[in-house]
């Protein structure tokens, strides 16, 4: 038996629901709203598809529901509009977090927690410190979903399998992220070496890629599809059940999830963010200080010091 709690039953927390039910992720799934009719139209919505698909329980509840769930997750929040600053969407975010964080441990305080609220290195930072929870059992979604846009646009270019990209986002989930090219590699070939040494095979897009360009894309797509969809919804839907999936299989796995930095690179210590970590059955398992260069570790930092302006910024 596995369950899971999703706390938020907007877009993104259905998606999640939705996705998990569709890969059978969970046995069972629990559905929390503040509006408790929104809950319910998901749940039934979604369960009345299972004849199709793995078989789920899938219910709305309350927070009293969530005793024994393994894992909770929590996407409740508002999004950024127009006029507002990063600190008043933190602020804000902030402010839903320790209404919840509460709540919520007393009846699931074993749970492994995933925060995909944003801004989700802050929030992932406020909720181990407002709910004194066990660091490797909060974890942030980071930039796995900026992982997977970047993953997407070299098989793209390269008219490859994803499954052979091996290319990671580091730092914020925001405008200081970067992507670390120096350990970016396609089938173990170095990324900036892979045009190079393809010899017969003629439907590569690009063989001189703009990395630099590419990088920024990653970046701002999000804004790009905000800008075309009204929200972004499915790709962390899909991040988020491949993160539950990793927890349940008990085999760990290392993704680039936001985690409670401790110095594992110079000058990165006390805040959350994406490098990577090992996951495993019972959260955080370990992490990997991967070899970067000297300007990539000033790009972690960088990074590091930015969200730590927010982190002071905000009440908690």
């Amino acid at each position: 038996m596995s369950k899971v709690t999703i706390i938020g039953t907007g877009s993104v927390g259905a998606s999640i629901c939705y996705a998990m039910s569709l890969k059978g992720t969970a046995s069972e799934i629990v559905l929390i709203d503040i509006n408790e009719k929104k809950a319910e139209g998901e749940a039934l919505d979604i369960r009345q598809g299972m004849p199709y698909s793995p078989q789920n329980k899938i219910y709305a509840g309350t927070y009293e529901d969530a005793v024994g769930s393994d894992v909770v997750v929590i996407t409740s929040g508002i999004p950024r509009k127009a006029g507002m600053s990063r600190l008043d969407l933190a602020q804000v975010n902030v402010d839903i977090m320790k209404s919840i964080g509460p709540q919520i441990v007393k009846y699931a305080p074993d749970a492994v927690y995933i925060i995909v609220s944003n801004p989700v290195d802050v929030l992932t930072y406020v909720f181990r410190k407002i709910t004194g929870l066990p660091e490797e059992r909060v974890i942030g979604t980071g930039t796995l979903l900026d992982t997977a846009r970047l993953r997407t646009s070299l098989a793209f270019n390269y008219n490859i399998s994803m499954k052979n990209v091996h290319a990671y986002v580091f730092g914020e989930h925001g405008d200081s992220q970067f992507v670390p090219w120096s350990i970016s590699n396609i089938s173990s070939i170095p990324v900036k070496e892979y045009s190079k040494r393809i010899v017969g095979k003629t439907n590569v897009r690009e063989e001189n890629v703009d990395f630099d360009a590419m990088a920024e894309f990653v970046k701002k797509s999000g804004g790009w599809i905000i800008e075309r969809k009204g929200a972004t919804f499915y790709g962390i839907a899909a991040c988020v059940t491949h993160i539950v999936g990793c927890i349940f299989s008990g085999v760990e796995i290392a993704l680039t999830v936001s985690t409670l930095q401790h110095g594992e690179y110079k000058g990165v210590d006390d805040v959350c963010l994406s490098t990577l970590a090992l996951i495993g059955r019972h959260g955080v398992c370990g992490k990997l200080a991967v070899p970067l260069t000297e300007e990539e570790e000033a790009k972690l930092r960088n990074s590091a010091e930015k969200l730590k302006e927010v982190i002071n910024s905000v009440k908690y």
